[in-house]
């Protein structure tokens, strides 16, 4: 237990504290928005903002070809603020214009599908707006971390979650769905506004660095590419119920089930950015990762533990919360629980630290591959056991991608570290 305890001292030591907080009030407060929205907007008509918001959301990750990724792995390993600041501004300016290039392109691509769903283009075209101001958010939040700066960053959290209920509120209440949509393109662009006071970067400086090479854009490319995959691996589920079913209110149903399996995931991404930059510095010291790894895995296994036996316990009253009806996907909200497991223990830490030692693309090749079983299981899966189905292959994909980036972390760490000696 003393093992656990150092851990989570310096976990604290680093505002992690205020982090994990910041987490879970952002997550009570996303959990409030979404509950929000499904009391003032009809399911079916929520259930398509939702289907074509589910495509922005895995597009998301790719805004700026992964710069801003680049950023926080290159960032972290660079000695001076003047050079973290050079490299930011660079991930800025470029990656503001290949947003703009990747909204048009999503744009043109919309005339060329024939969507199920009325007004599906429309609201794919309209939210694609966020993609901008979400790079420019998720840039100065680095710009947080890289530069120590934790605190601020467990804001930026907060921020964004309390104008998110309050642009919900206000606007699905006077515009519904279209409100909601609204809502979810000015939330991030606020979010700016309210951060910019706590935010100095000179942007004339125009130092060169020796980190911008092919390795960095290609670093970036790759890292983007894998949190599409991992977004899509969240979102597919929702995407092919929608298109294998054709039924927009059981894609409400499997988001409002499946959001406080995957709310859980906050936990996790709240160690992980506060510790992203601290154990990327120390990389290659063996021990500290062997002991970082095995503090993390302990946390998180009486975590998982804790929160199977509880909502197996509680998952009537808690599916209750959002709709009386939900109560009868009961089993698949507690597959998901188990699930998310897999992600809690294994897959968010070893994905991490591949990330952290320079194999993006490996992440990337691991999800593409459990992106591809995904489709596959679910389209016999879905037809035949509906929600169920989709939630049984979400589960076994988080368990098998964290078994499998475990196994190939260590490989290529041992690897790297004997290519050092």
């Amino acid at each position: 237990m003393s093992l656990l305890k150092s851990y989570i001292q310096n976990f604290i030591s680093r505002a992690g504290g205020q982090i994990l907080s910041a987490s879970v009030i952002g997550r009570f407060f996303s959990f409030v928005a979404s509950w929000v929205a499904l009391q003032l907007i009809p399911n079916s008509e929520l259930g398509i903002v939702l289907f074509a918001y589910s495509i922005v959301v895995f597009i998301t990750p790719i805004s700026g070809f992964g710069l801003h990724q680049g950023l926080l792995r290159y960032g972290s390993l660079l000695k001076t603020t003047q050079e973290k600041n050079s490299l930011f501004r660079y991930a800025l300016i470029k990656g503001i214009w290949t947003t703009i290039l990747l909204i048009f392109i999503i744009g043109i691509i919309s005339f060329y599908i024939d969507f199920q769903f009325k007004n599906t283009r429309y609201y794919l075209i309209f939210l694609s707006l966020s993609l901008v101001p979400i790079y420019i958010f998720e840039l100065i939040k680095i710009h947080f971390r890289l530069h120590h700066k934790n605190k601020l960053f467990a804001h930026t959290e907060i921020i964004f979650n309390i104008l998110l209920v309050l642009l919900v509120l206000i606007l699905s209440y006077f515009f519904k769905e279209n409100g909601y949509a609204i809502a979810l393109v000015l939330t991030p662009i606020i979010s700016i506004f309210f951060l910019a006071s706590k935010f100095v970067v000179d942007l004339k400086d125009k130092e060169k660095l020796s980190t911008i090479t092919f390795e960095f854009w290609k670093y970036g490319i790759f890292a983007s590419l894998s949190n599409v995959a991992t977004q899509l691996l969240f979102v597919i589920d929702i995407l092919l119920i929608g298109l294998l079913l054709n039924d927009s209110e059981m894609v409400t149903n499997y988001k409002y089930i499946s959001l406080i399996p995957l709310s859980l995931l906050f936990l996790p991404r709240a160690f992980i950015n506060t510790d992203f930059v601290a154990f990327t510095e120390r990389i290659f010291d063996k021990n500290h990762i062997v002991k970082y790894i095995k503090s993390y895995v302990l946390l998180f296994t009486i975590l998982s533990v804790f929160f199977c036996v509880f909502f197996i316990f509680f998952a009537d009253f808690i599916l209750n919360l959002f709709d009386k009806s939900f109560t009868q996907y009961k089993k698949s909200f507690i597959i998901l629980i188990v699930g998310v497991s897999g992600v809690l223990i294994l897959r968010g830490l070893f994905g991490n630290l591949l990330s952290s030692i320079g194999k993006a693309h490996v992440n990337f090749y691991i999800t593409s591959a459990a992106l591809l079983i995904n489709i596959l299981s679910n389209y016999y899966l879905i037809p035949k056991y509906g929600l169920n189905g989709a939630a049984i292959t979400s589960a076994s994909l988080m368990w098998l991608t964290g078994i499998v980036s475990t196994i190939v972390f260590w490989r290529l760490y041992n690897k790297g570290l004997r290519s050092r000696k």
